[in-house]
């Protein structure tokens, strides 16, 4: 794969949206996304970046998701004349629709233009946050003690464990492999009848 739709594909969009430097520019481990071409882009720009591991789509979940998005609800939807069809097409579909219409459930059910202003018309925010949802048996580390505002006396960490000691969040874990439903796997205690 050329790095060079890449490249140009970065270089408009940072003629487009004029990134401030330390954007973390996520990606895939795609040949064309490690390239030295496309590497000088970044530093150029002043971005980091970040790549998933190996064969692991759940670190690049948001860009999994949208790709997702475009196929089912563009591509595969459509018939396309030629190339310049489709790619009028696709920049409707994103600018038009997607960023402009679509709902987000990861955005407080709100298109990513709209979260956009709103989070840059909020003098107080501090950045980009994510939260996860919570159950309180498993963020035992979150309860302070009423007596020295200290964890409780669970044993665990003193940070969240959605987040590591540095606060590093793992929202890229990858969740275990569910165990077997296989009748070959007798629980039932040997006296049940069925």
């Amino acid at each position: 794969m050329a790095a060079r739709l890449a490249i140009a594909a970065l270089e408009k969009a940072v003629a487009d949206r004029q990134p401030p430097a330390g954007l973390v520019h996520h990606s895939d481990r795609g040949v064309q996304y490690a390239s030295s071409d496309y590497v000088a882009v970044l530093r150029e720009n002043k971005m980091l970046p970040s790549m998933s591991r190996p064969a692991n789509p759940y670190d690049n979940a948001s860009c999994e998701s949208f790709m997702k998005t475009l196929k089912h609800e563009e591509i595969y939807a459509n018939d396309y004349r030629d190339l310049d069809h489709l790619r009028a097409n696709v920049e409707d579909f994103i600018v038009r629709y997607y960023n402009r219409c679509r709902l987000h459930s990861a955005l407080g059910y709100r298109p990513p233009e709209e979260f956009e202003q709103t989070a840059a018309s909020d003098a107080t925010n501090a950045g980009a946050t994510m939260s996860f949802f919570r159950h309180e048996e498993i963020y035992r580390s979150d309860v302070r003690s009423p007596i020295d505002g200290k964890p409780a006396g669970t044993g665990l960490p003193d940070h969240r464990l959605d987040e590591s000691p540095a606060g590093y969040s793992s929202a890229g874990w990858s969740p275990p492999e569910p165990a077997s439903a296989s009748p070959a796997d007798d629980h039932s205690g040997g006296d049940e009848v069925l």
